[in-house]
């Protein structure tokens, strides 16, 4: 896309179909008054979008934030329909209903979005979003891969935008308080963390391509990624398909990565990155068309010893930390979490919501909190980001885009060292890798005009 030129959204709009128009939002950071309204649409009608719209309607009955759940869009009409019903319900009042992210982005009546799209939407909505002058909450993994992630940051940057990262863990006071206890040396030196994800994932079918759904507009839904012919497993399996998704690693281990981050206080990319793993349940067992690793055991280390491990199982496991049979996750029956190793003890966070602790050779019980029914804290990081957006001071956000951006790039650095088969030395500063192309093209995607997302935002 030629990065000089630059089409209003409404002309885009205009100009014929999403496909034959070349987009490129100019910066239209209109002045708002603080106490006014706050008009928040929702993007991307998925699994995902209950819970953004839910804690959206809830922290509406919160009179002190001033909020209104305005609109949901999605490229599916039955979608946009079915949540401007269930919208309505929850919270008694008209959702406006979009067939298109630019018309949102166009409404200068919206002030902020929030995206529950699949992953390969996740780098090009926020960047537009900023662009037209709106804040941003988006779902985990941030990015589609280590480019895209860096340019969501400097879009934020540049349009000083409040764009918040779904990683909830973050907003979760229990979470904050087991933090605190590991920074203030509870187990002693941190020298080791281990995530684990290991889920139960059934049989996620055949590739077995058709004409799209009149209600769908596919070209729209594949965006960003390659336009593949349409199939249900497209639509409905993305997470296991490498042009829309990133496995298990990034779509549940993003959270035990953040956590193993922020534990270990670590604000840089590893230089070496190891991973092996197999797709063995899904192709043999199911007969799958799923691309994604369901076994995946990577190995990631900074300059200064530190050392992370992480491992995805999808089928039948033994439990690990006391992660399932102790502490049942938030989804029963699987375990899930992350694990850290001291000089003094360990210590473990079994959910969204608990931590424990263990000390000495004798693992003495230490600090623990647990909340009934590990739930998961999205209305309280919805409620962050808004007090963020308020106050327009991004300081205040628990989950910044660049911490998504950086936790989200250890899974992606995993995924590549699986799909190369290497041990891989990383330029952390650069982000690239050192003298291997296979790698390196893996850094990011082919555009797909007009959809690409820029390399100058």
């Amino acid at each position: 896309m030629n990065q000089n030129h630059r089409l209003s959204r409404r002309d885009a709009l205009t100009a014929g179909t999403v496909a034959a128009t070349a987009i490129a939002f100019p910066a239209i950071v209109r002045a708002r008054n603080l106490n006014s309204k706050l008009r928040i649409a929702v993007v991307g009608m998925g699994g995902r979008a209950n819970s953004h719209t839910s804690s959206l309607a809830e922290l509406e009955k919160d009179t002190s934030l001033n909020i209104e759940l305005a609109g949901v869009c999605d490229c599916d009409q039955r979608k946009t329909a079915n949540a401007i019903r269930a919208c309505q319900e929850k919270t008694g009042h008209e959702v406006a209903g979009y067939d298109d992210l630019r018309r949102v982005l166009d409404d200068k009546s919206i002030d902020a979005v929030t995206y529950a799209t699949p992953n390969h939407w996740h780098a090009l909505g926020v960047i537009w979003g900023c662009q037209a002058g709106k804040d941003v909450y988006v779902e985990k993994p941030g990015s589609h891969n280590i480019f895209e992630g860096r340019k969501m940051v400097e879009a934020a940057r540049k349009y000083d935008r409040i764009v918040q990262h779904g990683t909830q863990c973050r907003s979760s006071q229990n979470i904050v308080e087991g933090m605190r206890h590991l920074h203030d040396g509870l187990i002693g030196d941190v020298y080791f963390g281990r995530g684990i994800a290991y889920k139960i994932r059934r049989n996620h079918g055949k590739n077995e391509t058709q004409p799209a759904p009149d209600n769908l507009q596919w070209d729209a839904f594949c965006g960003p990624a390659p336009l593949r012919p349409y199939s249900n497993f497209h639509q409905t399996k993305w997470h296991w398909i490498w042009d829309f998704g990133n496995g298990e690693i990034g779509n549940q281990g993003v959270h035990q990565m953040d956590l193993l981050r922020w534990g270990m206080k670590i604000d840089q990319h590893p230089t070496t990155v190891s991973a092996m793993g197999t797709n063995y349940v899904q192709e043999n067992l199911f007969k799958s068309d799923a691309e994604t690793p369901g076994l995946l055991s990577s190995m990631l280390k900074w300059p200064d010893g530190k050392m992370i491990t992480f491992e995805v199982r999808d089928w039948y496991t033994n439990a690990e930390a006391g992660f399932r049979d102790q502490y049942p996750f938030v989804q029963k029956d699987f375990p899930v979490g992350a694990i850290f190793l001291g000089t003094k003890g360990t210590m473990v966070f079994p959910d969204y919501s608990s931590y424990y602790s263990f000390l000495g050779d004798k693992r003495e019980p230490g600090p623990s909190a647990y909340q009934p029914g590990s739930p998961i804290s999205d209305t309280p990081h919805f409620r962050n980001w808004i007090s963020a957006v308020r106050s327009r001071n991004r300081e205040i956000l628990t989950a910044d885009i660049l911490e998504g951006h950086m936790s989200s790039a250890l899974c992606h650095l995993s995924n590549i060292a699986y799909r190369v088969d290497e041990t891989l030395h990383f330029d952390a500063k650069e982000e690239q890798f050192k003298g291997n192309e296979k790698a390196s093209a893996l850094v990011s995607r082919p555009a797909r005009p007009p959809y690409d997302v820029p390399a100058t935002v």
